[in-house]
């Protein structure tokens, strides 16, 4: 089994050279040029993440660094290493132990080839992330570029959508003489048209809807002050901000020479003659080019002069100046040359120094803080003491934006309110702040990352006879205090963020591993687990479920995967082909939702499906006769093709009974027992 023929980087977690040597071997023989690094301890772990790695291969343990540390530190500096996780034998709990603390695959140790299919596998995942975030990278400083030189275009352009102004550059708000783009947002662009070249202008716009490519009008425009001047205006087709729309390039024919100069900004801050705010921001955006396409990590500090404001009313405007100025003196002589400095805002510095990690950074910045604490300050004549509050946040190949790292090292900062100290940013800490401040996305990614989710169970009970035990799983998400999210509020936003396939996975993996000491209880126990669209869409799943059943040693008959209708019908190739995958490794296969679609049964003409869970909307108001007749009429269809129908939100004795004269095979409803953290039905009573 070849693998890609790029070189990769490999870390061995390993206490055996002559077994790292030989799986090194393995990768050479199978055509693969590698770079390998045997990791040797805690210290050694931490100076290799530093670099840039492909692949970590673990043994099943080490005796001078624990697989699960290494996996741990990886996480939480956010690295993106795919780690492979070889065990001692196919051991189910370790396997599933592994994947559970984040490795991407668990196998036991001497399955070579195996091996190579999964790293094969791995790689490949990489190197697409890395090719989209650098193509991410490069999609913002194109628009960059074509942002700034629209801003500094001699010639006035704006964009219209509907006749109506959505951006204008500087060189148009000086032409029409407006000091602020805000005050031509949605203002009608026939308002800077001469009153009697109007009636031209609205049939030209009418016109050019129907046009392709570019068209030119000739009229007169009117200043803010009332002034008018002869222009020319080139209309084209184009996109702002990913909406349609017109753009329009304007040329006064009168002299103006002053126009076609822009002013120069300044990099420098006068006050302390660092880089401004606005440079420093450039220069942070090609620093994370270069961590995101060159693997050059840097580290970014936001140095905060605690108290500054009571300063400031204390020693007046002018001194504050001077203090800041002094101040970046003293950072000047503290940082090594290749390290960037700015004044960021009135109090705050920042510091980007490449090449380092934050935790690298740190013994440097702690200096700082203790060479700004001593240092007596002599300004008007006074002597002032000060103190910093110092935030730190790295960039590396997972950076998406310069901004990302700014607000992480700022909020840091903030959340030093005694001052003169130091805080690193932890993706953790920073996902447990933003699930106490009510956001769902934070929480649901703590909730992954601390195996919080809670999972239920609700028995689907056979009214047919069935030696089978029956339970759908059910997914709860509590929110800091405790208090349950409504699946309907967290579901989506887990869709949206892109999250449902990590959620899927936890499920399944928590499934099982319960199921499995349930089973061993002696209960011949089926569980009921939901798919989301994007699972539905994922291909690498059931290779992933194939590895975790084998780990189990569960029969693939102990799980039924659940399909919406809804999303089977809008997926139904990629939904089609994973029934059949599912069906090749023993797994039943659930429609839920079912009769909601024009035509509900031409689905299963290509989704061979043996449950079918038919949508709640029938079993309300189950007292109306045509009610009763719909859902029989579609029970009796779904029968004919041997299907077995489930019908869920039994909530009565008088719908049990009208079920149970349709020939339902199943029932699931809180009359008969409410979603439960346990197992704990007991179905012998229902055969009584």
């Amino acid at each position: 089994m070849a693998l890609q023929k790029k070189t990769i980087r490999l870390l061995i977690l390993e206490d055996s050279q002559n077994e790292a040597e030989r799986l090194v071997s393995l990768f050479r023989n199978a055509g693969q040029a590698t770079r390998v690094h045997r990791l040797t301890s805690s210290d050694d772990l931490a100076e290799a993440l530093t670099q840039t790695w492909d692949l970590l291969i673990n043994a099943p343990q080490s005796e001078n660094l624990d697989p699960s540390e290494a996996i741990g530190a990886i996480r939480r500096q956010a690295k993106d290493i795919p780690i492979i996780q070889l065990t001692a034998g196919n051991d189910a709990e370790a396997i599933t132990e592994a994947l559970m603390l984040g490795a991407q695959d668990a196998l036991p140790q001497g399955e070579d080839e195996w091996l190579l299919l999964v790293a094969n596998r791995e790689l490949a995942n990489l190197e697409e992330r890395r090719a989209r975030r650098s193509a991410e990278v490069a999609l913002r400083e194109a628009e960059k570029r074509c942002q700034l030189l629209l801003d500094s275009s001699v010639d006035a352009i704006a964009y219209v959508h509907d006749g109506m102004h959505i951006y204008a550059n500087r060189a148009y708000l000086e032409l029409f003489g407006y000091d602020d783009v805000e005050d031509l947002e949605g203002m009608p662009m026939i308002d800077l048209i001469a009153g009697t070249d109007q009636s031209r202008f609205k049939t030209f716009l009418k016109n050019y809807q129907t046009l392709e490519g570019a068209a030119e009008l000739a009229c007169g425009g009117v200043r803010a002050d009332g002034d008018t001047l002869k222009t020319r205006m080139i209309f084209s087709p184009a996109a702002y901000d990913g909406e349609p729309c017109i753009q329009v390039v304007i040329r006064a024919e009168n002299d103006s020479a002053e126009l076609q100069k822009l002013r120069e900004i300044s990099s420098q801050d006068p006050v302390t003659g660092l880089l401004n705010r606005n440079s420093f921001l450039e220069v942070m955006d090609a620093a994370v080019e270069r961590a995101v396409n060159a693997g050059q990590s840097a580290s970014l500090a936001y140095v905060r002069v605690d108290r500054f404001a009571a300063l400031q009313a204390d020693i007046g405007l002018a001194d504050s100046d001077e203090l800041l100025s002094q101040l970046a003196t003293l950072l000047r002589g503290h940082f090594s040359g290749d390290s960037q400095l700015a004044r960021f805002a009135d109090d705050v510095f920042t510091v980007l120094q490449p090449g380092l990690t934050p935790q690298q950074a740190e013994p440097e910045l702690r200096k700082l803080l203790s060479k700004v604490e001593g240092h007596l300050l002599d300004v008007g004549g006074r002597t002032v003491q000060t103190t910093l509050s110092i935030g730190v946040a790295g960039l590396d190949e997972k950076t998406a934006k310069a901004q990302d790292a700014i607000e992480r090292a700022h909020r840091c900062a903030d959340d030093l309110s005694d001052g003169n100290a130091l805080k690193i940013y932890n993706p953790a800490d920073e996902l447990a702040a933003a699930a106490n401040r009510g956001d769902i996305i934070a929480m649901l990614k703590q909730a992954l990352e601390n195996n919080s989710f809670r999972l239920l169970f609700q028995p689907i009970i056979s009214l047919r006879g069935d030696s089978f035990e029956h339970y759908e799983v059910l997914l709860r998400l509590l929110d800091p205090q405790g208090v349950e999210v409504p699946p309907s509020e967290f579901l989506s936003v887990a869709s949206e963020a892109g999250l449902a396939t990590k959620i899927d996975r936890w499920v399944i993996l928590n499934s099982i591993k319960l199921l499995a000491e349930h089973r061993a209880k002696g209960h011949r126990t089926r569980l009921f687990l939901h798919l989301s669209a994007a699972s539905i869409q994922d291909a690498s799943l059931l290779a992933w479920l194939g590895v975790v059943l084998k780990a189990s040693r569960l029969p693939g008959d102990s799980l039924a995967f659940e399909l919406g209708e809804a999303d089977a019908v809008a997926y139904l190739k990629p939904a089609k082909a994973l029934a059949q995958g599912l069906a090749g490794l023993g797994c039943r296969i659930a429609l839920s939702q079912f009769g909601c679609v024009l035509n509900p049964f031409n689905t299963l003409k290509h989704l061979d499906a043996e449950f079918i869970k038919v949508d709640g909307s029938y079993t309300q108001d189950l007292t109306r006769q045509e009610n009763q007749e719909a859902l029989k009429a579609l029970l009796a269809e779904l029968h004919e093709q041997q299907k077995q129908s489930i019908v869920p939100f039994v909530e009565s004795a008088t719908v049990l009974a009208t079920l149970w004269q349709a020939g339902v095979s199943y029932i699931q409803g809180h009359y008969l027992q409410g979603p439960s953290q346990s197992m704990d039905y007991d179905f012998s009573s229902d055969e009584e």
